[in-house]
């Protein structure tokens, strides 16, 4: 199926983008393996609650939960939890599938990790959903933020995404409310070319 938005802000933030992009395929279209740069910061820390925002057809969440973590997944794109739900099923786990508009939704849980994993935000909705993301983690948990740097120059379709998209991973510092409840261990830029990521993890101090 022929992917007919156009790839513009106001069109990335609606529903009906994401589910066109997921039913162009009527399988799914991304690998269902856990992104590197999650599997890299997480594997040493504790499991607990996790929070995988924008969790798309799962193989993050489903990851999470294979590692003992109880997991909920968010996505906007109800085609994409149907896949997941079946993907997680196959897999053997469970995870709590939410559908949700991440832009205007606030997490009602608190959490020890909460993941965003190429998320990609105009800069005022960026500082709106990190900030909530922040904001839902417990003391002792952690954030991970993971997205293409504006040093990346992705396509998408053979369309290139607006680059107010991207950021850097020291712009995530400014979400985190009070910087000295929370001990920065992840920033820097990861990759080159076309697959530079800005990868910034935090975790908040134990009250």
């Amino acid at each position: 199926m022929p992917h007919e938005h156009p790839m513009t802000v106001e069109a990335m933030l609606k529903q009906d983008f994401w589910e066109a992009m997921y039913q162009r395929d009527e399988h799914r279209i991304w690998s269902g393996n856990v992104n590197a740069n999650l599997r890299t910061e997480v594997e040493g820390l504790k499991p607990g609650h996790a929070l995988d925002l924008g969790s798309g057809e799962g193989g993050d969440a489903i990851w999470l939960a294979k590692q003992g973590w109880t997991v909920d997944g968010v996505d906007i794109s109800t085609t994409a939890l149907a896949r997941a739900a079946e993907a997680g099923a196959e897999a053997g786990v469970t995870v709590n599938w939410l559908h949700r508009n991440i832009v205007e939704w606030q997490p009602e849980a608190e959490y020890d990790l909460v993941s965003a994993q190429y998320m990609h935000l105009p800069p005022d909705l960026r500082r709106k959903v990190f900030t909530a993301a922040a904001a839902a983690i417990r003391p002792g948990g952690s954030l991970l933020v993971v997205g293409h740097s504006p040093k990346a120059m992705r396509q998408f379709d053979g369309q290139k995404p607006p680059e107010e998209l991207y950021f850097e991973p020291e712009e995530i510092t400014g979400y985190l409310g009070d910087p000295w409840q929370w001990v920065v261990e992840t920033c820097e830029t990861r990759g080159e070319g076309h697959h530079t990521d800005a990868v910034y993890r935090a975790r908040r101090l134990e009250a």
